[in-house]
Formats: structure tokens, sequence, C-alpha cells
């Protein structure tokens, strides 16, 4: 694979300024880099990505509007080459791979943006993959994992919030025994004691975000 010998022109998207302001200071001390815009929603890192066509875009999962994963997918559906890092506070296994295979090239946690961005920035540039170690470790543990349906995800994110499975027949307009069906199965798949501990443990997947 050829390396690339150009600038490598950047585009930040993150709707926290004092972030954004330092990952503009990380990337603008490094000679190859040349930071080509900012945007502070998905929808704007889209229509940037359109106009500017960044070598790697740079995105927080977590913005107004158009969520992460979301705008992953409408940047490459403007460019299918496109590469785009994803930046997050959430290590879990789950959510790092439904962005892997929505085409994100890497995915960089927040808490090792200072030592990783600039190698993570450079490697994707020159069409590595690039994910924190972290996250990598998770995602070889839970591998053969089975994963939680949309239904099955719907009733925890329900159960999370503190509903009955009576409450919960209710809100989905289906009769509590399907409920308690769903419950135990979500049991079974996260091999979790109770619904308390298969909360915690969706929340450290990232099956759930707070």
């Amino acid at each position: 694979m050829d390396i690339l010998k150009k600038t490598i022109r950047v585009l930040i998207a993150d709707d926290h300024e004092i972030l954004r302001d330092g990952i503009v200071s990380v990337l603008s001390a490094v000679e190859e880099i040349q930071v080509a815009g900012e945007a502070d929603s998905g929808d704007m890192a889209v229509a940037m990505f359109e106009k500017l066509r960044p070598d790697v875009t740079i995105l927080d999962l977590k913005m107004p509007g158009m969520n992460g994963i979301e705008a992953i997918k409408a940047i490459r559906c403007i460019d299918s080459d496109a590469r785009v890092l994803a930046l997050t506070t959430y290590q879990g296994d789950v959510l790092a791979r439904e962005v892997m295979l929505a085409g994100a090239s890497g995915y960089l946690l927040k808490r090792g943006m200072h030592n990783e961005l600039v190698d993570a920035v450079m490697n994707i540039a020159n069409g590595f993959k690039h994910i924190s170690v972290d996250v990598a470790v998770d995602l070889g543990m839970h591998v053969d994992s089975a994963l939680l349906s949309k239904r099955e995800l719907e009733v925890l994110d329900l159960v999370s919030d503190g509903n009955s499975n009576k409450k919960i027949s209710a809100m989905l307009g289906v009769s509590e025994e399907t409920i308690k069906t769903h419950v135990k199965t979500i049991l079974a798949k996260m091999r979790a004691k109770d619904r308390t501990h298969a909360v915690a443990i969706a929340l450290r997947r990232g099956m759930l975000q707070v």
C-alpha cells in the first residue's frame, strides 16, 4: 500500500468548542496535517464534508441533530471511500461494532485522544484501521456473544428507566407474558443475574447510552 506523501486535510466535528480547540491544537503541531474545517453538529459535519472533501473526518458520536452513526452513513453515501475516525467516551464493544459496520475507519476514546490522535489520523489517512486498545480488547472478549434484537434492546431500554413488565407491556402494546419472555431472553444472552445487572452490562458494552 502506498503511503500518502501529501498534506492530510482533516475535518473536525464535535459540539464542544473546548474539545475542538484541543484537537486543533494537537493536530496543528504536526507538519503533515492541516485542519480543513470544524463542525458542531452531525448535519453540519455532513454538509462540510461534501464541501471540503477532507482526507479524514474526526466525528464525535454524540452531537445535536443527526447522530454520529447516521452522519457516518451519510458521509459514506457521499463518498464510499471516506475515512472517518469516530471519537467517543463510550468504550463498549457493541457500539464500536455498530460504528465500524456503519463505515468508520477508526474508533478512538476521548480519554486517550492526546496520546493516540495523531497516530490514528495518520493510520486512517494511509488506509489502515485504528481502534483504541481497550475497545479492541472488549471486541475480542465479546466476539462470540449473542446480540440483542431490536425489540430486546427496546425492552431493556425501558427496563433501564425503571419500568415494570406490566408498564412496558402497555407501552409496547404486547402482553405482559411476552415482555417476561423478552426479559428472560435478555438475561440469558447477557449472562446477567437480574434486571439491574443486565442494565449495568448494557451500559458498559454500549448497548444503552445515558
